[in-house]
């Protein structure tokens, strides 16, 4: 009898891995379009619209490059302050994970893992701009993920 934990002959199971091969930005603009009216102290919370998109494509080997699309507008008085948008790629390799549970992991995993990095860039683009940070709330990309097979925006992994 044997004490190891290992797999029988013939039953190798390759564990589950993903690591990150490369991140990028994609696309960043910053606009400050009434600048300098809108660098002006004000008592009035700016109205804030923030979008968030996930998409990933599927390459070679088990690699899939994921999208993050943060898209952020802040209004005042009617008069828009700034605009941000930032498209954060990255590459990523996935082994080990069932082709059944592959894509909400791509869709879910992925993008949290990119998070963290896409809102540093946002707050230090509107910081850069004049206004205080914009630190994004956390996103549970579960719950972005159900709320888009809901409503039928469901994405293959091509």
């Amino acid at each position: 009898m044997s004490d190891t934990n290992e797999p029988a002959a013939g039953t190798q199971q390759q564990q589950p891995a993903m690591n990150i091969l490369v991140q990028y930005i994609k696309d960043l603009s910053f606009e400050n379009p009434n600048a300098p009216a809108t660098l002006r102290p004000s008592q009035q919370q700016p109205q804030l619209d923030i979008n968030v998109n996930v998409s990933a494509t599927k390459h070679e080997d088990g690699q899939f490059e994921v999208t993050l699309s943060l898209e952020a507008k802040a209004v005042s008085n009617g008069m828009a302050m700034f605009a941000v948008e930032l498209v954060y790629c990255s590459i990523f390799r996935i082994q080990g994970i069932p082709e059944e549970h592959m894509h909400p992991f791509v869709l879910i995993e992925c993008p949290r893992m990119l998070f963290p990095f896409a809102r540093q860039i946002i707050s230090d683009c509107t910081r850069n701009g004049g206004f205080p940070p914009l630190m994004i709330d956390p996103i549970d990309f579960a719950a972005l993920y159900r709320q888009n097979m809901a409503q039928g925006n469901t994405q293959s992994l091509n």
